[in-house]
């Protein structure tokens, strides 16, 4: 059995079904973990959605930024973006099943000996108590008022965690941590203009995978999000997001020795997305 970990996909069924492919990846026998942004500017949200849906319980998939996008528009919570590419869930003769699917997916997960999430953690979390946060927010976007929750989840404030945040402001907070993070300070002041690469940091600000202290800082994580920063493979560190639906390569990580080791797989991606890179 082999396991792999899989960057974002973000529509590109196509580069999906070659790396699956490249692999030898077969659903009776091997695990994928897909680090969120499934769907949305890449020509396949449709068929990405279904290939994974498909691969029951062989797929486990995050949520990612551009998936919750997708649950937004769907309830007319969000306009559609000129550059998003989800007309063809939100037209399929299946779309509530669809939608049920992807409102049920976790944000964070640790499987395989990782820490799985889709952007970041902040540094005052630990394992423990990321999962705890994200089971929150699972637990409002799969209830009877999904929709309210949706309606509450857009917003760069509060900036930073604090245990005394409620309602709205903690879910907001949990969720930008989770699917939006690339830079923030020592103490975990989040910033979210900047796309650049690690180097780029803002003046007082850091990638967050390099706070030093961070409470998470003895756990293997893995995260994708963050195609600028392109594949990292450090100890303890795996970044896989390589820009596929910016013309870059779809990527995955095949785990050995328990997940103690790596090895890098990447197919290219035969188009690029529209204007609108986030």
């Amino acid at each position: 059995m082999a396991v792999y970990l899989i960057g974002d996909v973000q529509g590109c069924d196509g580069a999906l079904g070659r790396l699956l492919d490249e692999t030898g990846f077969s659903a009776s026998r091997d695990t994928a973990y897909v680090l969120g942004d499934l769907v949305n500017r890449g020509p396949q949200s449709l068929a990405t959605v279904r290939r994974l849906m498909a691969l029951g319980s062989s797929a486990h998939c995050l949520l990612g930024n551009h998936d919750l996008h997708l649950l937004a528009v769907s309830q007319g919570i969000r306009p559609p973006h000129r550059s998003d590419t989800l007309d063809d869930i939100l037209q399929a003769p299946d779309r509530p099943a669809l939608l049920d699917w992807l409102r049920h997916r976790p944000l964070a997960l640790r499987e395989q000996g990782w820490l799985m999430v889709h952007a970041g953690v902040l540094p005052q979390w630990d394992a423990a108590q990321t999962l705890a946060l994200a089971a929150e927010v699972e637990a409002a976007l799969r209830g009877p008022d999904w929709a309210g929750f949706l309606r509450g989840m857009y917003g760069n404030t509060p900036d930073h965690w604090g245990e005394q945040l409620e309602g709205a402001n903690r879910l907001r907070v949990i969720v930008n941590a989770l699917t939006r993070l690339r830079f923030c300070t020592p103490d975990g002041v989040m910033e979210f203009k900047t796309k650049d690469s690690a180097g780029a940091a803002p003046e007082g600000f850091m990638p967050w995978f390099d706070v030093p202290g961070r409470r998470h800082a003895a756990e293997r994580i893995a995260f994708g999000h963050w195609s600028t920063l392109g594949a990292v493979d450090r100890p303890g560190l795996l970044a896989l997001d390589t820009g596929c639906v910016w013309g870059g390569c779809l990527t995955a990580a095949r785990l050995g020795d328990g997940g103690s080791s790596v090895e890098l797989i990447s197919v290219r991606c035969e188009q690029a997305a529209r204007p609108g890179k986030g």
